[in-house]
């Protein structure tokens, strides 16, 4: 089968399309024929193994595994003799962060992993794309008890993260200003924001309006710079570690000698997120972003562009030419 593999860290030039064997599934296992994965910002700090403790998932010197791709969609192919929830011609999507060898033309994972079946209505391309940032954002939103009605602000709302968070926010009921770019202002504000600040005008740092809590889902701003925002009690929680890894230090020490203070949402718990995630597109009620899409034989192009930090949602990788 085709495969997108790397043999050593590096930026996107070292990946090269090359031949793999194909999986054979396992009693418990499930073949899946993938027919969209993704490229994400999880997959570039495989690629680089940045920061440094990528190293301890994916390989101390050299990549362990040589094929990357941490979410898909696609249809199962063949099942284990023992797989119960799934049969041959299910249209299934799934993710995990710590790898699932998607970039290629078939994987396997075991059944009672983090995948579930589409949508009617989705299309493989949408389901490939719910996944990530979905994840990452409501691991941030699960960390604070939030009420219906209290104002939480959105740095990156544009991004895969943002644009999920502005949307999970909206279905738990928060009243949202979202801090994105020009291009985005409209498509930002119509996932649910109800106000938005346009960076590129406006440093939100330097406002008067206050918080209950800052999601930074970019990682570009800081809790010494977000903190003025905050409410009494409010808290600061980013998608990033933070200039040499504050965001740990603080989350420990901040609750500590501060009533505002930085939270680090350690993901966890993706079978949940994928639950929500399908039970929201059944409802209509999430709307997965994407930018690009690129073939597989594009796919360093696709790590590039997705390095450059200026995609909007997601960026798609299409199997159409192989399954």
């Amino acid at each position: 089968m085709k495969a997108s593999i790397y043999t050593k860290y590096g930026p996107p030039a070292v990946l090269s399309i090359a031949e793999v064997e194909k999986p054979v599934p396992k009693n418990k296992e499930v073949l899946v024929a993938v027919k969209a994965t993704t490229v994400n910002r999880t997959d570039c700090a495989m690629l680089r193994a940045k920061p440094f403790i990528m190293r301890f998932l994916t390989g101390l010197f050299k990549p362990s595994n040589p094929v990357l791709g941490t979410e898909f969609a696609g249809i199962v192919e063949a099942v284990g003799k023992e797989v119960q929830a799934f049969k041959p011609g299910d249209r299934v999507f799934g993710f995990n962060d710590q790898g699932m060898h998607a970039h290629a033309q078939y994987l396997v994972l075991a059944e009672d992993k983090n995948i579930t079946t589409i949508p009617a209505h989705i299309t493989f391309k949408q389901a490939a794309a719910s996944c990530e940032g979905a994840h990452y954002a409501y691991n941030m939103i699960k960390k604070v008890k939030l009420e219906p009605g209290q104002k939480v602000l959105v740095n990156g709302a544009s991004g895969g993260i943002g644009s999920a968070a502005v949307q999970l926010l909206k279905h738990f009921g928060a009243d949202i200003t979202a801090v994105c770019g020009t291009k985005n202002t409209e498509l930002v504000q119509s996932l649910g924001a109800g106000r938005v600040i346009d960076y590129s005008h406006t440093d939100f740092t330097k406002e008067d309006q206050q918080y209950a809590v800052v999601f930074d889902t970019v990682g570009k701003s800081s809790f010494a710079k977000c903190k003025p925002l905050l409410q009494p009690r409010g808290a600061y929680i980013s998608s990033e570690l933070g200039w040499l890894c504050e965001n740990i230090f603080l989350a420990i020490f901040t609750p500590l000698f501060s009533k505002k203070k930085v939270i680090f949402p350690v993901p966890s718990d993706i079978k949940g997120t994928m639950l929500l995630v399908k039970q929201l597109l059944e409802q209509g009620t999430f709307r997965p972003l994407i930018d690009r899409e690129y073939p597989l034989e594009r796919i360093a192009e696709a790590f590039s562009y997705v390095e450059t930090g200026q995609k909007t949602g997601n960026v798609v990788i299409s199997m159409d030419d192989y399954n």
